[in-house]
C-alpha cells in the first residue's frame, strides 16, 4: 500500500511517523510538502518538495506512483491544495481522508472578533486599536497594504519574509521567527511593543496557542479569521492517531 500525506504540519509529521513505524510490510509512505517554507521540518520517510502542477497534476502523480491512500494533512487555510486532492482523488478513485487539527475555542475573558476574510479583518482594525500584532503569515500582508491601515502600526510575524514586491503596511516592523511560542514570550512581546490588537487565522493548535492566553490576560481584542470548508464530501479525522487507523483499516 502507498500512501501520499499533503503535509508541512506538525500533525502529518507525526502521522509519517506513526505509520513508518508501523511495522506494516509492503506500507509505503510518501510526504508531499509545498516548498514554501526555507528550512522546513521534514517528516520522517520519502519525502518530495513542490507543487503538482494543478489537479491534472496530482491525479497524474497519484496514478503514476500507484497511490492507494491520499491524506489531506495540510495546513487548514491551504484551501487551495485541499480542493485540488479533493478532484483529483475523485478523478484517480483514490480513497482521501482530511486530517484537521480542531480549531480554538474561545474562554470566559476573550474578546474575539471572528471574521470571514483577511480584508474583513483589516477594514475591522481602525474600530479596535492602534498597535497590531500581526500573526496571520506573510502570504496575506497586502490585505493589510491598503488605506484602511493608515494610521495603523503593524509588528509581523512569520516564518519567512515576505517575497519581495509584496504589498505591506506602511509602518510595520517584521519578526521572523516559528512556533512553538511560549506563553511568558508571548506576554513579553505584547507588553514590549505595546500591542493593543492581535490577528491571527484559527489555525489551532498548542504550538501558537498562548497568543491566544497573552491576549485575554492583557485584555486585549483578538481579530480571528475563520477557517475555509473542508470539501464536501471528504472525511475528516481530528488527530494522526485517528488517521493511522483509518489507513490500516483500509
Amino acid at each position: 500500500m502507498h500512501v501520499l500525506i499533503l503535509g508541512g504540519t506538525t500533525e502529518g509529521r507525526r502521522l509519517a511517523e506513526l505509520l513508518d513505524g508501523n511495522g506494516t510490510p509492503g506500507l509505503r509512505v510518501t510526504s508531499s510538502l509545498a516548498g514554501r517554507v526555507a528550512g522546513p521540518r521534514l517528516p520522517v520517510g520519502e519525502v518530495r518538495v513542490g507543487g503538482f502542477g494543478g489537479v491534472a497534476g496530482l491525479t497524474e502523480w497519484l496514478r503514476t506512483h500507484h497511490v492507494d491512500v491520499l491524506i489531506d494533512a495540510t495546513h487548514p487555510f491551504a484551501e487551495t491544495i485541499s480542493f485540488h486532492a479533493a478532484e483529483a482523488a475523485a478523478e484517480a478513485h483514490v480513497p482521501l481522508l482530511a486530517l484537521r487539527r480542531p480549531g480554538w475555542v474561545p474562554e470566559a475573558g476573550d474578546k474575539w472578533h471572528m471574521v470571514d476574510s483577511l480584508p474583513e479583518a483589516a477594514r475591522l482594525l481602525p474600530c479596535l486599536g492602534r498597535r497590531i500584532f500581526l500573526t496571520t503569515g506573510r502570504m496575506g500582508l497586502a490585505a493589510f497594504a491598503g488605506p484602511e491601515s493608515d494610521g495603523l502600526w503593524f509588528l509581523t510575524r512569520s516564518v519567512d519574509p515576505p517575497e519581495p514586491g509584496t504589498p505591506t503596511p506602511a509602518r510595520t516592523e517584521l519578526l521572523l521567527d516559528r512556533g512553538p511560542f511560549s506563553l511568558e514570550g508571548e506576554r513579553e512581546l505584547l507588553r514590549s511593543h505595546r500591542i493593543d490588537v492581535l490577528v491571527t487565522k484559527d489555525s489551532g493548535g498548542a504550538a501558537t496557542a498562548p497568543k491566544l492566553t497573552a491576549a485575554r490576560e492583557a485584555g486585549i481584542p483578538v481579530v480571528i479569521v475563520r477557517r475555509p470548508p473542508v470539501p464536501e464530501g471528504v472525511r475528516v479525522v481530528t488527530d494522526p492517531q485517528e488517521a493511522a487507523r483509518a489507513v490500516r483499516e483500509l
